[in-house]
C-alpha cells in the first residue's frame, strides 16, 4: 500500500515519552514533520529513528505562532496537511478514512473526533470533542488573534483554521493520551485558563465576531457565569460520562475546574 500524500506537521517541546508511541503510528505517511521549540530531551533522536524531518520554531512573540509559521514558510511535499499533537495517536480505522476521503471532491478540510484518556482509561461516554487538524494549506490558516502583548504561548491553543471551501466530519477517531500525569495536566490547565480569560477580554471588544456556534455558546455560558456547572451536567449526565466510572467523574470535574479558572480570571481582569 503507498504512503498517504499527507504532509504530518507534529509541534513538539520536550515530547520524548509521547513521541515514543506516536510516531511509529505515522509510518503510513508520505511525509512527517516535528516543528520543535528548542528540546532538551531525546526527541530529535527520535525523529531521526522514525525518519522525521525536523525544523526548529524560534519564537518573536508575535504573529505567526507555530502552525502557522509552518504553512507560511515550509516547504511541504503535499496540499493536504494534517496538525498533531504529540500525545494524538492515529487509529487504523482513521487511516482508512483518511485514504478515503483526501482525494474526495470538493472538501477542504475535515473535522476529526477525539477521544480522551484520563488516569488511564479510555472515557468512552461524555462530550465528544472535535478539532479541524486536516485541511488543504491553500484553503486558509489558523486564525489570528491580537495578542502579542500578553501571550507566552508558542503555539496556537484553542484556534480553528478559518478555510474557504466545504468542510466534511470523519466518523472514525484519533486517541488523546497524554502520559504526564495529573501535576502537568493541571498546570496546563493554568497556563491555557489564562489565555482563555484573556482571549474572552479581546472578543469582547469585537463582540465576539467570527466565532462558530460551539464557540458562542461557551463564552455566552462563561459571560452567564454558568459554564462550570453547565459543562458539569452536560458532560457527566446527559453525555452518560458518568459511565466511565471514576475516571469519568474525576474528568468531568477537573474540566468544570478549568471553566471556573477561566471565569475567575476575567473578573480578575476586569476589577
Amino acid at each position: 500500500m503507498s504512503n498517504i500524500p499527507v504532509s504530518v506537521l507534529v509541534p513538539i517541546k520536550n515530547e520524548e515519552r509521547n513521541l515514543q508511541l506516536s510516531l511509529p503510528l505515522l509510518s503510513d505517511f508520505d511525509e512527517v514533520i516535528l516543528l520543535d521549540s528548542q528540546s532538551t530531551d531525546a526527541s530529535l533522536k527520535l525523529a531521526e529513528q522514525y525518519g522525521a524531518r525536523v525544523e526548529q520554531f524560534y519564537w518573536n512573540g508575535q504573529f505567526p505562532k507555530k502552525r502557522n509559521w509552518a504553512l507560511r514558510n515550509l516547504e511541504l511535499r503535499h496540499e493536504w496537511v494534517l496538525f498533531l499533537d504529540a500525545d494524538e495517536y492515529v487509529t487504523p480505522e482513521f487511516l482508512n478514512e483518511l485514504r478515503e476521503a483526501i482525494p474526495r471532491p470538493g472538501y477542504v478540510g475535515y473535522w476529526i473526533p477525539f477521544r480522551n484518556h484520563f488516569m488511564g482509561q479510555q472515557l468512552k461516554h461524555g462530550d465528544l470533542f472535535k478539532k479541524l487538524p486536516l485541511f488543504k494549506k491553500s484553503a486558509g490558516e489558523y486564525e489570528r488573534i491580537a495578542e502579542d502583548s500578553w501571550s507566552h504561548l508558542d503555539m496556537e491553543v484553542h484556534e480553528h483554521p478559518i478555510l474557504e471551501g466545504h468542510v466534511g466530519t470523519f466518523k472514525a477517531h484519533i486517541d488523546h493520551n497524554d502520559y504526564k500525569g495529573l501535576e502537568h495536566y493541571i498546570a496546563k490547565h493554568n497556563s491555557y485558563s489564562s489565555w482563555e480569560a484573556r482571549r474572552f477580554i479581546k472578543l469582547q471588544e469585537t463582540g465576539f465576531a467570527g466565532l462558530n456556534s460551539r464557540q458562542r455558546l461557551k463564552y455566552r455560558l462563561i459571560s452567564w457565569g454558568i459554564m462550570p456547572s453547565a459543562y458539569f451536567i452536560g458532560n457527566y449526565f446527559l453525555k452518560l460520562g458518568f459511565l466511565d466510572g471514576r475516571a469519568g467523574y474525576y474528568f468531568s470535574k477537573y474540566k468544570a475546574q478549568y471553566f471556573f479558572q477561566i471565569q475567575t480570571k476575567i473578573k480578575e481582569l476586569q476589577s
